[in-house]
């Protein structure tokens, strides 16, 4: 179990790596011919710089457009960074001191987490034009962060883990040592979830974590009528001529 879960592993982190880095390349060279801010918008780019900060940190323009979304689409992202943060006790030795100061947080964040996703599902199934527009995959997805989530919260407040091993194991895995991994069936099943969300995270639509940075809608400067926009591409062009 140990050997053949440290392969997953291994493979998972490769998928990952190099499907992200592939995608963002992807979003690097893809054109943006014209000016489409969304407005109003700012007309710096220290201002583009803080808007993007807003959109990242609060999700402002969500907020602006429905508060009850917003609500449980902060409580999950919010609750998963805390998480995802606690989790750096296991790849850490000794443990970073605010990794330590945020434990008791990032362990009642993960039902935050659960709740926010809770919503999003309900959503999809409660309102129709949003039901209309959802393909299986949308589902699947929310209900694989759902198990992750579930499991998590299992082995934190129900079924207790070894802790000690796991980060041993852990630990071992980021310097090609593999040692013994626990094998209760609650953190089976919640490490073969989170590699299959490592395996498909880049060719899924979480891609809007990246994503968001790239939206010439949210990082261009409001400023056509200063100076004109001419893509990179059409610059070639023009020089070839």
């Amino acid at each position: 179990m140990s050997i053949l879960f440290a392969i997953l592993f291994y493979a998972a982190t490769a998928i990952l790596v190099f499907g992200l880095a592939y995608r963002i390349r992807k979003y690097i060279k893809t054109p943006a011919p014209l000016k489409i801010p969304t407005t109003p918008a700012p007309t710096t780019t220290s201002g583009v710089a803080f808007r993007m900060f807003k959109e990242i940190t609060i999700f402002e323009s969500l907020f602006k457009s429905n508060k009850w979304i917003w609500l449980f689409g902060w409580l999950f992202h919010f609750g998963l960074f805390l998480v995802l943060l606690r989790h750096l006790r296991y790849f850490t030795d000794p443990v970073w001191w605010w990794v330590a100061l945020i434990q008791p947080f990032g362990k009642y964040a993960s039902i935050a987490m659960l709740v926010g996703l809770g919503g999003l599902l309900l959503r999809r199934i409660v309102v129709d034009r949003v039901r209309y527009i959802s393909a299986p995959s949308d589902y699947l997805m929310l209900l694989l962060i759902i198990g992750i989530g579930a499991t998590g919260v299992l082995m934190t407040f129900v079924t207790h883990t070894d802790i000690v091993t796991l980060k041993s194991y852990l630990l071992g895995l980021m310097v090609f040592d593999i040692r013994t991994m626990p094998t209760d069936i609650v953190l089976v099943i919640h490490l073969s979830l989170v590699i299959l969300l490592m395996a498909i995270f880049p060719i899924s639509k979480l891609l809007h974590a990246p994503g968001v940075f790239f939206s010439p809608t949210r990082n261009q400067v409001d400023n056509p009528r200063e100076k004109r926009h001419i893509s990179a591409w059409a610059i070639k062009l023009e020089s070839s001529k």
